[in-house]
């Protein structure tokens, strides 16, 4: 699956089925294995090919089904990764694929809705005790903004300087000056917004 915060809130990027079984119906991205492909490989191509996500700025496996009935008429075993894009990327995607908030599914196909909330609770879990929020976010950032995408994907409110100290606590950032030469540049223009 593949998660992106996209106006304020974590979006999961699913395809509607064209054909049955679950013709009409939402589903993750995915598809065979080629026979000489491995797991990582054939999730990058697959995604370049279909809706031109090239880069994902992280990328784990989550788990692996296989029950019997997972799949109508065949024995369908998925090897679910989880993806994340940075919110600064907004890729090319194909009529019959978009972006939807995690928090109001349209209807899901096969067992998909249950592999979506293992992937969002293993990112809201992973945020607590890592610092993974950087992956949702463009490579140079606020505090504030980076408190806004940690806010998206937990679902709650994030103090951005509780979430400045825990993370400086961490040593898993370092200050650039570049906000402040910013803010300066702008008042100095008379920018609106500028204070």
């Amino acid at each position: 699956m593949v998660l992106q915060v996209r106006a304020g809130e974590l979006a999961v990027l699913l395809w509607q089925r064209a054909r049955e079984p679950h013709s009409g119906r939402w589903s993750l991205p995915g598809g065979a294995l080629g026979d000489d492909e491995a797991l990582r490989p054939s999730i990058q191509r697959q995604l370049a090919e279909k809706v031109d996500i090239r880069d994902l700025s992280h990328l784990e496996q989550l788990e692996t089904k296989g029950e019997p009935d997972r799949y109508p008429g065949r024995r369908v075993v998925a090897t679910t990764y989880l993806g994340l894009v940075p919110a600064h990327i907004d890729p090319q995607l194909p009529d019959d694929t978009q972006w939807h908030p995690v928090k109001a599914l349209p209807p899901i196909a096969f067992d998909h809705a249950t592999l979506l909330a293992a992937g969002a609770s293993r990112l809201r879990s992973k945020l607590s005790y890592t610092n993974l929020g950087f992956a949702l976010a463009p490579p140079t950032f606020t505090i504030s903004e980076l408190a806004r995408y940690y806010r998206a994907a937990l679902g709650h409110d994030v103090a951005p300087t509780n979430l400045h100290r825990i993370l400086l606590r961490r040593g898993q950032i370092e200050p650039t000056g570049e906000a402040a030469v910013l803010a300066r540049l702008l008042s100095q223009s008379g920018e609106p917004g500028a204070s």
